[in-house]
């Protein structure tokens, strides 16, 4: 639910933002919510989300991993950050959000996953929703419960959650306001997959496709997004030029050498 929570001593940092290289030698950032023991998107929470994806944007890794600490992945939304905005600064409030968090994250030029371990709740919700792929634990659950504060989730969780499960299904979840576990939300093609441990398959699911591909997963992701903004049509028109560059690029020349002398499955990628 929407809680209101006391800010967390200026000595520590809301987020941690990490890299380590797989043995094929491709890089991961991993960023984790480390806000107390809700992870309240209070201010210095979202100054920090703002910061760490600045940083990602700037020196982009092959493969980004979201995740939590502590017991729930996060509890929702400080409300003391609406406290007395009036509607243009509110409207000024959500388009900083979608400029400086949302958009920037699905612009990435690689795979970023989200690992919900627990309780994940509106911010937290909506950035799970830009990321490519959510993966959850079992005991995870999720909502978008805007509506105990008399407002409608605001960072595109609306709309990216009707574009993965449906117009229906969205409008129900968020008028209704009510928390849906994870094996419901695989259902709906909301989350992609649920496992016992998902920090480690998030993970491992990282590595793999950090060890991949890089540019080819980013074309993926450029026709996905002209596809999203203007139909089928639009991401034809895109896709020739899109996937045309890729055969400029080491990658693409390497695997397909690999394939011809050895067989599939055995390239090795840089990412270049």
């Amino acid at each position: 639910m929407w809680q209101c929570g006391c800010m967390i001593a200026p000595e520590s940092h809301p987020t941690r933002l990490e890299r380590f290289t797989t043995d094929g030698g491709a890089e991961v950032a991993v960023l984790t919510f480390a806000h107390g023991p809700l992870n309240l998107f209070d201010q210095a929470m979202f100054d920090a989300v703002i910061a760490d994806v600045a940083t990602l944007t700037e020196n982009p890794p092959r493969a980004v991993l979201l995740r939590a600490e502590g017991k729930v992945n996060s509890a929702g939304v400080d409300v003391h950050v609406f406290d007395g905005l009036d509607p243009e600064q509110g409207a000024e409030l959500w388009r900083q959000l979608f400029a400086q968090i949302c958009h920037p994250l699905e612009a990435l030029p690689c795979p970023v996953i989200y690992a919900a371990h627990g309780l994940t709740l509106t911010a937290a919700f909506e950035i799970s929703l830009a990321c490519d792929i959510i993966l959850a634990a079992p005991k995870a659950k999720f909502g978008l419960v805007e509506t105990v504060v008399g407002l409608t989730p605001s960072m595109g969780g609306p709309q990216r959650l009707a574009e993965r499960a449906g117009s229906g299904r969205a409008r129900e979840l968020v008028m209704t306001g009510d928390l849906y576990d994870a094996v419901t939300l695989h259902s709906w093609g909301v989350v992609n997959a649920v496992h016992d441990d998902v920090d480690a398959a998030a993970r491992a699911l990282a590595t793999r496709l950090a060890d991949g591909p890089t540019r080819a997963h980013d074309a993926t992701k450029q026709i996905v997004a002209a596809w999203r903004s203007g139909g089928i049509a639009h991401a034809d028109s895109v896709t020739p030029g899109v996937s045309g560059a890729l055969f400029a690029t080491d990658d693409l020349r390497g695997a397909v050498r690999s394939f011809l002398d050895v067989g599939p499955g055995k390239a090795v990628y840089s990412g270049k």
